[in-house]
């Protein structure tokens, strides 16, 4: 009150929605899950707009709830596992079924629970970006999660001990699947599981891994929906006739180069000027390991694998 009269002074809590929205846009998901979502109802709410939570990324997650570990590998911490969980729940809440991108943090492990209860959060995800765990995941964890996202369209799937389930799972659930990104050995027996079970595949990534080189032929043979093709600083295998030995090489068949001008898109690169190509076939044992995997996580020629 002013002198008797009623002040026109606005309080923050009557602040418009979509100034707050503006404003929330600018903040990392802890703060919003942590603080601004509780000071009030109108703020509560403004947190809940979908525009907020198109894309929930957790690859850049940092707070004390979650310990990233330093070292070229992951393991499964049970203090950082349930901290994730706590987080994504919260942040999956709030969003209200609007995530269309999820976003796993590379370097930790996740489980059945984070799986599934991403899955019960996210009923409308197009695109699933998955970390390089060692599978403390199940094949049980995998078909629950996967039979609620019917509308998956873009998949990144890094190392993991049994690709075949979530390739079965896809088969199973997502049949609008389109894009797919592969950081583990592709190799014929993978190819053949592939066209099985994404049929629709239009965009395949397998940039920096090794490749067998029956398995791109079969690719190139038998994808008649493949337009877009990432063979960039792949190590090639060629298996020799009799099976006993193989021969790793960088340069490209030219019955394979030939197939592959017939796409779209055929992506390559120039040995001779690129940095990654000059690597040894086994530098993934040397200190740069981690830091090499994340690039190649994050990275693609193709945009729309990129995040």
């Amino acid at each position: 009150m002013r002198n008797g009269r009623p002040s026109s002074a606005r309080s923050w809590s009557n602040m418009d929605h979509d100034i707050l929205v503006r404003i929330f846009m600018t903040l990392n998901v802890m703060d919003v899950i942590s603080s601004v979502s509780l000071v009030c109802s109108s703020w509560h709410t403004a947190c809940c707009d979908p525009i907020l939570w198109k894309t929930l990324d957790l690859s850049t997650l940092k707070t004390d709830a979650i310990y990233i570990p330093p070292e070229p590998y992951t393991w499964a911490d049970e203090e950082s596992s349930e901290g994730l969980l706590k987080i994504m729940k919260s942040a999956l809440n709030l969003s209200r079924g609007s995530v269309t991108c999820l976003v796993f943090n590379y370097l930790i492990s996740i489980s059945d629970a984070h799986l599934v209860s991403a899955a019960e959060r996210t009923p409308n995800l197009k695109r699933l970006i998955l970390p390089a765990t060692w599978n403390e995941f199940t094949e049980k964890g995998v078909f629950e999660a996967f039979k609620m996202w019917n509308g998956l369209e873009s998949l990144t799937v890094p190392y993991l001990s049994a690709p075949f389930d979530v390739m079965e799972a896809i088969g199973t659930f997502c049949k609008n699947l389109t894009e797919l990104k592969l950081l583990c050995f592709f190799n014929l027996d993978f190819a053949i599981a592939l066209s099985k079970n994404a049929p629709k595949l239009k965009v395949l990534s397998l940039r920096g891994t090794m490749v067998h080189n029956k398995a791109l032929d079969y690719i190139l043979d038998n994808f008649e929906h493949l337009e877009v093709l990432n063979i960039s600083h792949c190590l090639f295998k060629h298996v020799n006739d009799s099976a006993v030995c193989f021969t790793l090489y960088r340069d490209l068949d030219r019955s394979i180069g030939k197939k592959g001008s017939r796409l779209k898109e055929f992506l390559t690169c120039q040995k001779d000027s690129c940095i990654l190509c000059k690597r040894k076939p086994y530098d993934e044992l040397s200190i740069n390991w981690c830091e090499f995997q994340q690039r190649r996580w994050k990275d693609d020629e193709v945009s729309s694998l990129e995040h």
